[in-house]
């Protein structure tokens, strides 16, 4: 899904009656099992599902700068990945989504598949496909090309100047979670971990050819938006819905049905959604992470379920967590925003597995996370991975190091260059 800023009229941004309705206009809670689509169907038993989509830039073979080439890649695609392929909300950028998995094997091997069929697309075309969270080399001269779609031009009259260089490619998870009172309240216990999944996934230190100082450059962009960004704290669905509604009224947010905070209950899917991370080099990272997400989710639905609404942090504090989260990234001591206190990453990281630790094991999860965890003490993330390219090749390595991201296979790779990040 993209980062929408498009505009409405007042007379849509209103909320329709009742749970935020699918594009049909049909309620998911009203429809019966057997009248709801493949991916809205609720899992029979065993863990909730997971689904994740990824955005991508596209870059020329040669120069590797980024090209406007999303729409023709896209329609290429789609004869061989169908729907699981479509444009984004720059033309510079091309998205891909899996089906609902049940198992993080299932899910590893649905995004290896996409990742290697459109990169073996973009190189028919003289393209390569780069996972990055912005673009590393172009994208910084006048303002991005941005997709043909109504709300993505509105978005663009909104903010202005502020749209010229969002451009930015973030990885999105899926967890089945059909309650929507539920799964307001289970953001509410998300939304301390989200600036160590920010820190976890950070791959985009590098801006249109510059080293920004930064490990994640993509959420400094988006958090300058005064409706992307950590969600509110509220006490129900209705209260989240006031919250959207007031929003938009004011005109800080696109319209109300359809909220860019980084969680979010999905309005056309029973899904809870997490948007705050970069799209990460390997597809073996980006199943790691969905399945810390999940994790997160059903022990957070599971609190939620027993009466607890989760801890009430000030916007303040969680503002200042993000940035030092944006900033520093893995391994750097940012703020805890349960204690507030200052703490490295990879002790916030244990405390996040101990929280989860029990869903983990329960879903066969807690080696992939914990291997994933090794791989970040061992080599750093993204960011590290992304500076350490750069100082073997300059930019071109940066961008040819990211590309080979999408043919690897549904392993993690430890790249030749790659460093220990400092302790």
């Amino acid at each position: 899904m993209t980062d929408n800023t498009g505009t409405v009229n007042a007379a849509t941004r209103a909320l329709r009656p009742g749970p935020f309705a699918t594009p049909d206009g049909a309620e998911p809670e009203d429809r019966k099992p057997q009248d709801r689509k493949p991916e809205e169907r609720a899992p029979e038993g065993g863990p909730p599902t997971v689904g994740v989509e990824e955005e991508y830039f596209l870059v020329d073979a040669g120069t590797r700068a980024v090209v406007p080439a999303g729409p023709r890649l896209a329609a290429r695609a789609a004869g061989v990945l169908g729907a699981s392929v479509s444009g984004e909300f720059t033309d510079l950028q091309i998205e891909v989504r899996t089906t609902p998995c049940t198992t993080m094997d299932e899910l590893s091997a649905q995004l290896a598949r996409l990742r290697r069929e459109l990169a073996a697309c973009a190189a028919t075309a003289n393209l390569r496909v780069c996972p990055s969270g912005t673009p590393v080399i172009g994208g910084g001269a006048g303002a991005v090309p941005v997709g043909d779609h109504p709300r993505y031009r509105e978005g663009v009259d909104l903010f202005r100047t502020m749209m010229d260089d969002f451009a930015v490619s973030a990885l999105h998870v899926h967890v089945h979670l059909p309650d929507r009172e539920v799964a307001a309240l289970a953001g509410n216990h998300l939304r301390p971990w989200l600036p160590l999944l920010v820190e976890m996934s950070a791959n985009s230190p590098f801006h249109a050819g510059r080293d920004t100082r930064y490990a994640s450059w993509r959420s400094v962009l988006r958090l300058r938006f005064p409706s992307l960004g950590p969600p509110p704290w509220v006490d129900s669905f209705d209260g989240y819905r006031q919250v959207a509604t007031a929003m938009a009224d004011v005109g800080g947010m696109s319209f109300a049905e359809l909220p860019f905070w980084d969680t979010r209950p999905h309005p056309c899917l029973p899904t809870l959604e997490v948007r705050c991370m970069d799209v990460p080099a390997d597809a073996a990272d980006s199943v790691a992470l969905a399945a810390v997400v999940r994790g997160l989710v059903v022990t957070s639905a599971r609190l939620a379920e027993q009466g607890d609404k989760g801890p009430r942090l000030g916007g303040e504090v969680l503002r200042g967590a993000y940035w030092y989260a944006t900033r520093d990234g893995w391994p750097g001591e940012g703020v805890d925003a349960l204690s507030g206190r200052r703490l490295s990453a990879p002790e916030r990281a244990r405390r996040l597995v101990a929280h989860i630790g029990a869903a983990l094991e329960e879903y066969g999860d807690l080696e992939r996370v914990e291997a994933f965890l090794d791989r970040l003490a061992a080599r750093g993330s993204g960011a590290h991975r992304q500076r350490a390219a750069y100082r073997s090749g300059g930019l071109p390595a940066v961008v040819d190091d990211l590309a080979a991201g999408m043919t690897a296979p549904d392993t993690a790779r430890t790249a030749d260059h790659a460093a220990a990040p400092p302790p």
